[in-house]
């Protein structure tokens, strides 16, 4: 996690037990500050959602790489690498943000190369449990105590969030979308560029869901269909060569695209958009009034490259033509900025 982000992987000894956040995981579970400073003493780390002044914790996401059996499970777990989600909580007001811990969480699974995920959950925390399904968990059998065990594998279930974040490359077309260099990061955190280390990324609605809705002007959006791909491109800071600061930073599935002129009221544009635009309500208006961005795209938010590739790169080496940068590309066009971006062949179901 950078720095200027809300969310920091910091050792428990860093954290504040006292904090009201963990009275409920103390009434869930017997002996939870033993279990803390227990972590905390063996220098083990975790992920922190603090409040803007870092004085009070909002979410706590605890990961675990584990090699073993469970008998306590019904049916049992046989002995097998398995990433743990050891302890999984955000306050009940920023449950936008259970997304970017998913987030977190999955792309983790693959990234390290496991073929399993698990969570254990009691049957009351109902909104955390239809969170878990959504995203692929499946109920796995339960503990004596009332616990129920989730699990998500590798295996494909043809759903754009069940299989997130991994993207599915089988009849996709394949684009590359611009956006300017003031709405990239806050959109897509993860995505944030070393020079941007000043940028401080807010705990916002739009920033922390994995759903991204984008308007633009080019006609070409209009062509694209629920399931395609788009690699997005950050454009140039004004006064600085494209060459060499325009970047490729991420990837998106297409999950929806309108026309601007298609919604009846400003209330049903402003609904359509939800959480996932970066315009405030009354910016929504003056778009809406003006139609000045006509095309609408839904996204998910799959995943950054680990590597940014520059316009130069992109052009010379991977064969993009030097034109507009919201453009079509082909297949292997497609694969090869994955491979440049050194993304884990995981994250690609049904590779050619």
């Amino acid at each position: 996690m950078n720095i200027k982000d809300p969310v920091k992987y910091i050792p428990f000894n860093r954290i504040n037990l006292e904090d009201s956040f963990f009275d409920s995981l103390r009434e869930d579970y017997d002996g939870f500050n033993e279990w803390f400073n227990k972590k905390a003493v063996s220098g083990e780390k975790a992920y922190v959602l603090f409040s803007n002044n870092d004085s009070a914790v909002l979410g706590f996401l605890y990961l675990k790489d584990e090699t073993e059996s469970d008998n306590s499970i019904s049916p049992n777990f046989d002995i097998h690498r398995r990433l743990k989600i050891g302890t999984f909580k955000v306050k009940a007001h920023h449950t936008v943000f259970g997304e970017r811990f998913m987030t977190i969480i999955l792309r983790k699974m693959i990234e390290d190369n496991f073929d399993t995920v698990y969570v254990t959950t009691f049957s009351k925390q109902s909104d955390l449990i239809s969170l878990f399904k959504r995203f692929g968990f499946e109920l796995w059998g339960k503990k004596e105590n009332d616990e129920q065990v989730y699990i998500k594998t590798l295996k494909a279930k043809d759903d754009f969030y069940k299989d997130f974040p991994r993207i599915n490359i089988n009849n996709a077309k394949y684009y590359i979308l611009s956006i300017y260099p003031k709405y990239h990061t806050d959109l897509f955190p993860d995505s944030q560029l070393y020079t941007e280390r000043n940028h401080v990324i807010g705990d916002i609605s739009y920033t922390n869901t994995i759903n991204k809705v984008y308007l633009g002007s080019a006609p070409l959006i209009s062509k694209m269909s629920k399931g395609d791909l788009v690699v997005i491109y950050r454009t140039s800071e004004d006064g600085k060569m494209a060459e060499y600061n325009s970047v490729v930073t991420g990837i998106c599935t297409v999950v929806d695209t309108k026309n601007i002129s298609e919604f009846e009221t400003l209330e049903s544009f402003k609904s359509y958009c939800g959480k996932g635009t970066i315009f405030s309500n009354s910016e929504l208006e003056k778009l809406y009034n003006k139609q000045k961005y006509p095309y609408i795209i839904k996204m998910i938010y799959n995943f950054p490259l680990n590597k940014r590739i520059i316009r130069k790169y992109l052009c010379d080496e991977i064969g993009i033509p030097r034109s507009y940068p919201t453009m079509e590309i082909n297949g292997k066009e497609f694969l090869n900025i994955l491979k440049s971006g050194e993304i884990n062949e995981n994250f690609i179901i049904n590779k050619a």
